[in-house]
């Protein structure tokens, strides 16, 4: 799904545009198992969002940087790498605070947007564009229905991002804080689906 601009009515007719998913414990599929997942976009037609807890390897900014031939190198700010997710790992997303952005970036909140041009890499790597950001190369998709169906089978909690959960640098730990955010021990969380 290629993320489109975001409709100002997709909270209140209860899509997750701008929420943190979080996998549950029972997540089965290994590529999401543990995963921290801000959704860019969510409507009718589907769902797109970054896995923002794990970090890319063999990689850095100023190697990126070099390869697509972006300067300065060494730049003068940097900014985390990370896989995105399985779909389309060759593309780069940067995910932002809105302090900065272009005709090309999405408006996911009021406060976060997410930019696939190298406008904001050039940016950055020449010391300035948002106050924060990461860098993703691919992204998680669901057709339409899809994201809905694996939330009805308890596989995704759901909590408002903060910056702390969006661009720190503790990977590893990303899950348990974001579970803490729930104030829910995850040992203690069922993968069982209930239905009353």
């Amino acid at each position: 799904m290629r993320p489109e601009p975001a409709k100002a009515s997709s909270a209140e007719a209860g899509y997750l545009g701008g929420q943190v998913l979080i996998a549950m414990p029972s997540m089965q599929d290994p590529r999401f198992a543990k995963s921290v997942i801000c959704l860019c976009a969510h409507s009718s037609e589907g769902a797109m969002g970054i896995v923002l807890n794990r970090p890319l390897e063999g990689m850095s900014f100023d190697e990126l940087l070099a390869q697509l031939g972006l300067k300065p190198v060494p730049p003068q700010r940097r900014i985390r790498l990370c896989q995105g997710g399985p779909v389309d790992g060759g593309r780069g997303f940067v995910l932002h605070t809105l302090d900065w952005s272009n005709d090309q970036s999405l408006r996911v909140t009021e406060d976060l947007g997410l930019t696939a041009s190298v406008d904001i890499l050039s940016a950055i790597a020449g010391g300035g564009g948002p106050r924060q950001g990461i860098l993703a190369l691919g992204y998680a998709g669901w057709g339409p229905g899809q994201l809905e169906d694996e939330i009805q089978a308890n596989a995704w909690l759901s909590v408002p991002p903060d910056e702390g959960l969006l661009f720190g640098e503790d990977g590893d730990r990303k899950w348990f804080q974001a579970m803490a955010k729930l104030k829910v021990d995850p040992l203690l969380l069922s993968g069982a689906a209930g239905h009353a």
